[in-house]
This record gives structure tokens, C-alpha cells and sequence, in this order.
């Protein structure tokens, strides 16, 4: 079973990526295959096993980023399906991938689920230096999702007027960019000093989550400190 569609994924221009304004994002459809998604979504970690994690006090005044999390590890209660998807991430396609992208190594991953329920929002950040970037893959679909509840990704653009030890409002940003998050798409970004983004209050119906699975790639050596 092939979870990666590396047809797709090899067939983006890193060029092209890099030059993406106001910072290197992008936000493809169809780079998993469709039984591969579809086994996924079927088998998605019930939210039970997570981790709620609700007002958070966060670093530089920003509210907090209420979620159910739940952190990957080979021991972890999830499917065979989920299992085999995150070995083929840790294999050397993506690895050259994630590399031809951000135009460098030495990164390791980690890799987690985070599930927003009514009311939780992303407030504008960017991540910490020991990030170089994120890969979010979306896991709502029309079956489950309202699109009119919210859960893009925006992407952010201040023209250099913010710290990013501050904390914004969306209304402060001059340019604002929405990813699509419904069904198999997913959303890549490379962090840099001013890679502001943050999602907007979800208004979904009670038992019902804003759900992603994101791989962090982190700085080997800014991680081991």
C-alpha cells in the first residue's frame, strides 16, 4: 500500500516554492493517493485518545491555541494504516523531498494530531526557531465539514512591521492569503522570521473538530539544545 503520491510531490518546483510571497508556502492538492487518504480518514485516531489541551497561557500575549493533541510514537495506539503512512514520511523519497524544498538537511521530524473543536482558533505566530517548517495535512472532508465552520490556514503578511515576539490580531495584517483545507490537500510552509500565519475561530457544530495531522520538520541541531 502507497499512502505518498510521489508522482505529485516530485513534480513540484522547489524554484517555484521558494519564490512564493510573502514567505515559501504552498498548498497542492493530491499528494496522497486516493486509497491511501480514504484509509486514513477511516482510521483517524478517535479524539478520546488525545490530549486536551485548553487555555494554554502561550509565549508573547497571543491567546490560546485550544486543541485535543495527540504526539506520534512507534507505541502509539493508532492504526496500522497511520503506522505505515508515517514509515513511508520517514523514508528517503520524502526525506529528498522535504531537502529539494527548503534547499538544505540536516532536519529530523516529529509528527503529531491536533483536533480544534467549536471555538478554537490559531491565533497569528510564527513558530519557534527550531522549526524549519511545517507539512499540515488535512483531514476533513465534505461528509464531516461544513466549510462555512472554518479551518484554513491563512498565511500572513505584515511587511516587516511586527516583532515576532508580539501578538497581532488578523485585522493588524496587511495581506492574508486562505489555504484550502478540505479534503486530501495539504499545506506546506517554511518558517523565516516574519512566516506569520493562524487560523480563525472555528464555529462548528459540538462533536465536531477541526482535524490535521502535521509534520514538523525541525533544525537537528537547534532540537538536541
Amino acid at each position: 500500500m502507497q499512502y505518498l503520491n510521489y508522482e505529485k510531490l516530485e513534480a513540484i518546483d522547489p524554484k517555484t516554492f521558494q519564490q512564493t510571497h510573502p514567505y515559501p508556502w504552498m498548498n497542492p492538492a493530491g499528494l496522497l493517493t486516493d486509497e491511501g487518504y480514504k484509509r486514513l480518514i477511516d482510521t483517524l485516531p478517535p479524539v478520546e485518545i488525545c490530549t486536551p489541551i485548553i487555555g494554554k497561557q502561550r509565549s508573547h500575549g497571543q491567546k490560546p491555541h485550544d486543541r485535543y493533541a495527540l504526539e506520534y510514537s512507534e507505541d502509539a495506539p493508532v492504526s496500522a494504516d497511520w503506522h505505515a503512512f508515517i514509515s513511508e514520511l520517514k523514508g528517503p523519497r520524502y526525506k529528498d523531498f522535504i531537502e529539494s524544498m527548503f534547499g538544505r538537511g540536516r532536519f529530523q521530524f516529529n509528527f503529531h494530531w491536533h483536533y480544534a473543536p467549536a471555538g478554537g482558533s490559531v491565533s497569528p505566530h510564527c513558530d519557534a526557531v527550531r522549526k524549519l517548517g511545517s507539512h499540515i495535512f488535512y483531514l476533513n472532508t465534505p461528509e464531516n465539514w461544513d466549510a462555512s465552520w472554518g479551518g484554513d490556514t491563512l498565511i500572513l503578511d505584515d511587511n516587516g512591521r511586527f516583532d515576532r515576539k508580539s501578538a497581532p490580531e488578523f485585522e493588524d495584517f496587511d495581506q492574508a492569503w486562505s489555504g484550502t483545507s478540505m479534503g486530501n490537500t495539504s499545506l506546506l510552509f517554511q518558517r523565516q522570521d516574519r512566516s506569520w500565519h493562524g487560523v480563525r475561530e472555528i464555529t462548528c457544530l459540538p462533536g465536531k473538530y477541526r482535524k490535521v495531522f502535521i509534520v514538523v520538520i525541525n533544525d537537528r541541531l537547534r532540537a538536541m539544545l
